[in-house]
């Protein structure tokens, strides 16, 4: 995957520009990854003026950690570490949830068998875009444990790579992969019977994921 660009500049040109005293290009780098940033926030905080608040002190503390940023990950994984330690912060201070272990899982997901899952996305964009069927995905997303829901949003709808993604969380990759086949199946359980319905189709295209 090619690095994004602004304004004919790669994540790296701009990071050196920055580094360089063009801070207003600051602006330009986060851009791309302000959306993914607020939904991870939020899928810690459940409030959205917190989740904002979270998202806007991740920025903030980017900007001024940016000379130590090494290249050795991705700009956005590293962005989206801050913003979850960030979360994790304000949640302990505030001792609103018991912070678990996130690399622990209880017994019966750790040997779950292979899914015969389809990825979600495959749901016919005609019909995502139904503000019934969005409204029914986005309630089931909502649902999804935090540590199911945080993988589920960085590889299924970022669309970051297992490697990426378990950087991201501070997870391994074999919890990653658990965690995502775990979310899709709480999904399908969830929302199988209210799409097929809303549908009105005899084929159901959940099943077949491998």
């Amino acid at each position: 995957m090619t690095e994004p660009k602004t304004s004919n500049r790669t994540e790296a040109e701009m990071i050196a520009a920055i580094l360089g005293g063009e801070t207003q290009v600051f602006h330009d780098l986060i851009r791309p990854h302000e959306r993914s940033v607020y939904l991870m926030a939020l899928s810690y905080m459940k409030n959205e003026a917190d989740a904002e608040d979270v998202a806007q002190e991740a920025f903030v503390r980017t900007f001024r950690n940016l000379a130590s940023f090494r290249a050795e990950s991705k700009f956005s994984t590293w962005l989206i570490s801050i913003a979850l330690n960030e979360a994790r912060t304000r949640l302990r201070r505030k001792m609103l949830v018991p912070m678990d272990s996130l690399d622990t899982l209880p017994d019966e997901v750790q040997h779950v068998s292979p899914a015969l899952l389809r990825d979600w996305r495959e749901i016919p964009s005609e019909v995502v875009e139904r503000g019934e069927i969005r409204k029914l995905l986005q309630g089931a997303i909502a649902l999804l444990p935090d540590i199911y829901r945080q993988v589920f949003l960085l590889r299924d709808v970022e669309e970051m790579n297992i490697n990426e993604t378990a950087a991201a969380l501070n997870i391994s990759v074999p919890s990653v992969k658990v965690r995502l086949h775990r979310a899709r199946m709480m999904l399908q359980k969830q929302l199988a019977p209210q799409l097929k319905a809303a549908t009105q189709q005899s084929r159901w295209w959940w099943f077949q994921w491998s």
